[in-house]
């Protein structure tokens, strides 16, 4: 799968640009805060729904703009030649409209699944470093482009999860659960339990299908003699155990889900939120025989974040599609050896987008299409 065009209106700094894209290497180059990043995110954006910089829409429109439209053209691979156009419509306080072919579709999530990308930006450290819920993200991430329905669920989890919550924190207040108030939360119960182990066992599954590639990543990238590992941890034990099995039962999974909320119960309404659920899990990284967070170093959180993306990577291309690989100002905080080692890593991709302020930040190997980027201007370049 690659793209061969890009059109962006009224999308950050662009009031509009096109670029016709390549297989194989794509590198933009520009001085920092000119739009290189602006122009992979939007890419990103028509593939996944979700920036990885911002929450919301609305920083995404160019100021003095109503909206921002972002349309692409994808084909299918290098010897497949059927082609898609995808239209995004971005329109902060409303709903966001998408096209395919041309035709409207009922939600922007249609579009997921015709697009594939995985990316690896600077803010990506976060997953080795940062809150359960960025590993959480990145774990969703791939869950969504596998099995796009995910998105639905994930999104009707959460709205049974700010309701529940709206629910409990009424019930804190008032210092007790009436009898209606226990009731309707009895429904939220088997809805959150029902969609939470949905999503709890397709996290599951992708972070047991991502482990050895991960650990192939790491071992290529990182030149110290460690394993990478991974590993769901919901914080119950009991889930824990059955979603660490090799096809744990989904069944299994909301029976196990459903007697935990009855358990915590009191100690939801005590403290007026949710905690039990897939919004509460961990994503255990390690490196050697130590979690990462809090033990490795600055070295090798930044290769177990770019194995992290690399065996996403993998694993989506091993399932017959081939996604766009994104590598935003990566090699910029990268030594020579990771560097000639992400280099060989990512050779092979069938396309891939490439940001840097300076060209020499990239390796050799990394030879492609060239575009120079200034001030929301994109140019050209093919010369070395």
């Amino acid at each position: 799968m690659f793209v061969t065009t890009v059109e962006l209106v009224d999308f950050r700094n662009y009031d509009h640009v096109v670029l016709d894209f390549a297989p194989g290497v794509n590198l933009l180059t520009g001085p920092n805060g000119h739009g290189k990043t602006n122009l992979v995110e939007a890419v990103a954006y028509l593939a996944t729904l979700t920036s990885h910089r911002v929450a919301t829409d609305a920083p995404l429109v160019r100021q003095g703009a109503e909206r921002a439209v972002v349309r692409a053209r994808v084909v299918a691979a290098l010897d497949d030649a059927r082609t898609l156009t995808l239209e995004l419509e971005i329109n902060p306080g409303t709903a966001n409209r998408a096209r395919l072919n041309g035709a409207p579709q009922p939600r922007p999530r249609s579009l997921l699944g015709a697009l594939r990308v995985v990316a690896f930006t600077p803010d990506d450290l976060a997953i080795v470093k940062g809150d359960p819920s960025e590993r959480r993200d990145a774990i969703d991430v791939v869950v969504v482009q596998r099995w796009p329905r995910l998105a639905g669920v994930k999104a009707d989890y959460d709205r049974v999860l700010r309701q529940r919550n709206a629910l409990l924190k009424s019930a804190c207040q008032a210092r007790r659960l009436s009898t209606e108030a226990a009731a309707t939360l009895d429904v939220w119960d088997v809805q959150l339990a029902t969609l939470g182990a949905d999503l709890m066992t397709a996290r599951a599954r992708t972070i047991a299908d991502l482990r050895p590639h991960l650990a192939d990543a790491y071992a290529t990238i990182a030149p110290a003699n460690n394993a990478a590992t991974a590993r769901y941890s919901p914080r119950q034990e009991s889930l824990r155990d059955c979603l660490q099995q090799d096809a744990p039962a989904i069944d299994d999974v909301v029976a196990l889900l459903a007697d935990a909320l009855v358990e915590r119960r009191q100690d939801e309404v005590r403290r007026g939120l949710s905690l039990v659920g897939p919004h509460r899990d961990e994503i255990e990284l390690g490196v050697g025989d130590l979690p990462a967070r809090g033990y490795a170093s600055h070295g090798e959180a930044w290769s177990l974040a770019l194995s992290w993306r690399l065996a996403a990577f993998e694993l989506l291309r091993a399932e017959a599609i081939e996604p766009v690989l994104i590598l935003d100002d990566v090699f910029a905080e990268l030594d020579a050896t990771r560097r000639d080692r992400l280099a060989g890593s990512v050779a092979g991709a069938e396309q891939t987008l490439i940001t840097a302020a300076v060209p020499d930040d990239v390796p050799s190997s990394l030879r492609g299409r060239r575009f120079v980027v200034h001030a929301g201007t994109v140019r050209q370049d093919d010369e070395p």
